[in-house]
């Protein structure tokens, strides 16, 4: 009897162990997001362990099982043994959780998501995957892991020392009775005995969507997204096929033609679009942002046309290019432009632009391969290329590439020379990406991560008000449309409300240059990323058909909408409403205005369609 007690102790003390290394994680967590953490009551944070416990328990009993299955063979041979498979097996599964543990926390921070497999295609090129962090923060951070580490393997090891020392071999009926133990971990992996298994939705208890997040167990989240792939079913689908299309062209098409008289005074004009990094327009004020951050945007805003309603479909530059030159919504957590099989079928506007006449580049001054961008972009039709390996390393930031002034200075250096018109330039910045690093002064300081934000900005900002000094001089500038756009919003600086409130998704827009009939207009209409080439080709007389999930820009009707899309969500947003949903809890997040059940079956349509569309793509 008493070596049966031992190995039921052994199994309870590993188990919950693993409980508290949960609890540990979820406090690391708290603490690591201290400024989203001190705005939940004490109750609210309790709670938030309380709720994990649900997929600590789950994640536990998983990692349990090869110990209960191992711990069986002490039966019959000596436990030390077992012992040894037992703590290498826990010091291997420590070193990687802890790793995950880290990426998490600092994924939420720029993303506002628990750790998942968007993490995943970032790891053919780990090198740019850590750009985002500065060398400090990488030092700290491998060191951090490593303390961790060694403390819990150190813990693991005593503990397992301690309990399998009194294990001896037993009567071989014991087998079988830990072997019906080590199948009932099944009761605790599915979360009890109800019909559906245990799932995120089940530890979301608040109205407020960070302590729902900080109840996630961030390991079970990782490896139940990675075994839940798509298996070709839509998994927003809360419409039939004819019903959502009804809903949304009932509100779309009367929205595709422009009812104001052209904005252009030349019919094939230049085109200089200019895709700034991470800018929203919480930092613009000629957006009623902050006023100091973008001097040079805010005097352009004068002189220029502003759309003052604009949003960016995604929150990553991955998902901001597809949006911007193919009219396409991204699909959450996938990233199409990484799949060339689906992006080669998708519309683009380079092309479009290159049936129009149009000689196209682009411009980026880091490495064309991040993301996939390279091979999106020549199934886009450019073949005229600068990319970081144009610069001299010595003009590289220590992260991203050639810092955007230089970057800009070859930009204007090309354009110089004669250029062959039509033409349409692209030119990405990275300068404003972190870990925000560039040659000037730092206007904000480096005291916090939004004051480095900013500062980066005011950066970019001095540089693209110098090229487009550079611009008004030359002989194509009155020939030329120029249209500044931010590739995604940013979380930074901190806005109030829902971390993926609209707020987080409004960018700026500006239309400048020579070929503009009415500078100093401002277009009021809610639009999107997904809406620019549409509305561009309009104007230029190009094909603009294949854009389907566009509309026009320039029609002022009330019932212009801009729709974002983020992982595991969604917000649509009026001049009359504005809805912002969570597939998680199946809730809203948060409800604002008129029409707000309108906007409820729109935004779950287009969501729905959007994705039905990236499915079927092949």
């Amino acid at each position: 009897m008493k070596t049966f007690k031992n190995r039921l102790l052994f199994n309870l003390s590993y188990f919950f162990l693993w409980i508290a290394y949960f609890a540990f994680a979820r406090l690391f967590f708290l603490l690591f997001n201290y400024s989203e953490t001190k705005e939940l009551s004490f109750l609210t944070t309790l709670k938030t362990f309380l709720y994990g416990l649900q997929l600590d328990l789950a994640f536990a009993a998983y990692l349990a099982f090869i110990p209960f299955l191992l711990i069986i063979g002490s039966v019959f041979v000596n436990a030390k043994k077992i012992g040894t498979f037992i703590k290498w097996y826990s010091y291997l599964l420590i070193i990687f959780i802890n790793l995950l543990l880290l990426i998490d926390a600092g994924l939420y921070q720029s993303w506002g998501v628990r750790l998942d497999i968007s993490i995943l295609p970032y790891l053919n090129t780990p090198e740019l995957m850590i750009a985002s962090v500065s060398s400090f923060q990488l030092i700290s951070g491998i060191l951090f892991w490593l303390l961790i580490t060694f403390i819990f393997i150190k813990l693991f090891k005593r503990v397992i020392n301690n309990k399998i020392e009194n294990i001896s071999t037993s009567f071989w009926l014991q087998a079988p009775v830990f072997l019906i133990i080590a199948a009932s971990l099944i009761i605790p992996i599915r979360g009890g005995f109800q019909t559906i298994p245990v799932n995120q939705s089940n530890v979301y208890f608040s109205n407020k969507m960070y302590a729902n997040h900080a109840s996630i167990n961030f390991i079970w989240n990782f490896f139940n997204t990675l075994t839940h792939k798509t298996d070709g079913k839509n998994p927003y689908k809360y419409f039939d096929t004819e019903t959502a299309n009804k809903i949304i062209n009932k509100t779309k098409d009367k929205l595709l033609e422009a009812n104001t008289d052209s904005i252009l005074n030349i019919k094939k004009p230049n085109v200089i679009l200019i895709i700034w990094e991470g800018l929203t327009a919480k930092v613009i004020g000629s957006l009623g942002g902050e006023p100091l951050v973008t001097p040079n945007i805010n005097k352009l805003s004068k002189e220029s046309i502003l759309f003052t309603n604009f949003y960016a479909n995604g929150d990553r530059t991955d998902k901001g290019l597809p949006a911007i030159l193919s009219g396409y919504y991204p699909p959450p957590i996938k990233r199409i432009m990484r799949m060339p099989n689906k992006t080669r079928s998708l519309p683009m506007l380079p092309q479009k632009m290159i049936n129009l006449g149009y000689n196209t580049s682009f411009y980026y001054g880091g490495d064309l391969n991040f993301g996939n961008m390279n091979t999106y972009l020549r199934n886009a039709g450019i073949n005229n290329f600068i990319d970081g390996s144009e610069f001299d390393k010595d003009d590289w930031n220590s992260k991203w590439g050639a810092h955007d002034h230089i970057f800009l200075e070859r930009f204007a250096k090309d354009l110089q020379n004669n250029q062959q018109e039509p033409f349409f330039k692209i030119a990405l910045t990275l300068s404003s990406h972190e870990p925000y690093q560039f040659p000037d002064e730092y206007k904000f300081g480096k005291d916090s991560e939004d004051n480095k934000f900013r500062s980066s900005h005011y950066y970019t900002d001095k540089s693209i008000g110098k090229f487009i000094d550079f611009a008004k001089k030359q002989s194509w500038y009155k020939n030329t449309l120029i249209v500044i756009m931010a590739d995604h919003g940013h979380s930074s600086p901190k806005h109030e409300g829902p971390y993926n409130n609209s707020k987080r998704f409004k960018i700026p827009m500006l239309w400048l240059g020579g070929a503009i009939q009415k500078p100093g207009l401002k277009i009021n209409n809610f639009s999107s990323q997904v809406d620019f080439s549409y509305t561009l080709l309009d104007l230029l007389g190009g094909d603009n058909k294949d854009f389907v999930f566009s509309k026009n820009i320039f029609n002022t009707s009330d019932n212009q909408y801009a729709h974002y899309l983020f992982n595991k969500g969604f917000g649509t947003i009026t001049k009359n409403g504005f809805f912002l949903y969570d597939y998680v809890s199946k809730k809203p997040i948060l409800i604002e205005g008129k029409q707000t059940s309108k906007l409820d079956s729109l935004g779950k349509a287009i969501s729905q369609n959007a994705f039905q569309d990236f499915l079927n793509r092949k």
